[in-house]
Parts: C-alpha cells; structure tokens; sequence
C-alpha cells in the first residue's frame, strides 16, 4: 500500500512534459527570433543612408540598387514606394501601409506561442499540482501506519509543487522574451514608418520639381 502512494508521484511527468515541450519550442522561437530580429536584418544600413542621402529632386538611382541587393523589411517597402510613383501620394501611402502591415505580421512571427506559454505554463504546473494532491491524499487512506502516512504526503506534496515551479521557468522567460521583442518591433516599425515617410516626401517633391 505503501507503493501505491508512491506510484502517484509519476502523474507529474504527464504535466512535465507538455511544458518540457513549450519550452524547447519557446527557446526555438526566442533564439530565431534574436537572429530575425536584428537592426541590420530588417533597416539595411546603406539602403536607410541612400534615403537620408537623396536629394530633393534628385535621382532615385541608388535608392532603387540596395534596395534590390538585400531582401529586408526596409528593402520591400522601398520596392512598394517606388513601384506606385504614378499613383497619387496619399494613395501610394495607404499602399504602403499595406505592406507595412504585412512586415509587422513577419516580424511578430512567434510571438504569439511565447505569449500562450506565460500564460499556460503556470497553468499547467498547478493543473499538475492539484491533480498530484488529489492522488496524494486519495491514496493515504491505504496507510495504516500514520507516521509513514505523514512522510510520504510530505514527499508527495513537495513532488508534487515541483509541476507549479516547472510551469514558472517555462513562463517566466517566455514573458521577458515576448515584452523585449514587443518593444524592439515597436521601434523598428516606428524606424521603418519614418523612412518610407521622408522617401515618399522626397519622391513627390522631385515628381513636382520636374513639372
């Protein structure tokens, strides 16, 4: 009788490894994503220089070669501005804004599954956690020797919590990870915004300048 209330301890391993799982997917996710989500892979350096550097009128040569050397975030948008030049501004800017918002979907790509594991992980620890005291003291009625019975409730309540700190380390670094990349894409579509914004300006004063 004994054995059987040590037998339920092994219910854990069924909590353990789903978040076993979220876990190396999330580390998956977070390491693709800090690769992904570097500055030089989606505003290319010398493409955002060019936009700087263009002129007032001036030709939109050098523009149009980064941005087809590298396929970066930046680099499509570019594309996009250039390709409906004949269009009207503000047009060609709500086109614009399509693209851009298809960007933002490629880079909050992951983000969502981190988001789902802070919350799950904690649930899923003290899903295991109750569940383990359920069977716990369901099978201490089977001791008859109070101070075994005492003991092995111990051990099994302290196995038992290690589900809730199991759901804890899953979570925990999914929700650092999910609020560092949340903020690092708000700045890089706040850099992207304000590129595609001074290259239309620029594009539409040279098209009146040559008028």
């Amino acid at each position: 009788m004994l054995g059987s209330l040590s037998d339920t301890i092994w219910f854990s391993w069924y909590v353990i490894f789903p978040l076993m799982a979220c876990s190396i997917i999330s580390i998956a996710i977070i390491l693709e994503r800090i690769i992904s989500l570097r500055v030089s892979r989606v505003i290319k350096p010398s493409l955002a220089r060019a936009i700087h550097e263009l002129g007032y009128g001036g030709k939109t040569t050098l523009v149009e070669q980064e941005s087809i050397e590298e396929d970066t975030a930046l680099s499509r948008l570019v594309r996009a501005c250039l390709m409906y030049t004949s269009w009207p501004k503000d047009e060609n800017a709500d086109a614009v804004q399509a693209y851009a918002r298809r960007e933002i979907v490629r880079l909050e790509r992951g983000l969502v599954f981190l988001e789902v594991v802070t919350g799950l992980g904690p649930l899923l620890g003290l899903m295991g956690t109750i569940l383990g005291l359920i069977k716990i003291f369901g099978a201490a009625g089977d001791v008859a020797d109070l101070s075994a019975q005492g003991s092995h409730i111990a051990a099994g309540i302290a196995e038992a919590m290690y589900c809730t700190v199991a759901g804890l380390f899953v979570a925990i670094p999914a929700l650092i990870a999910h609020s560092l990349f949340s903020r690092h894409i708000e700045a890089l579509t706040i850099d992207l915004e304000t590129l595609c914004s001074e290259l239309l300006g620029k594009l539409y004063t040279q098209a009146e300048g040559r008028e």
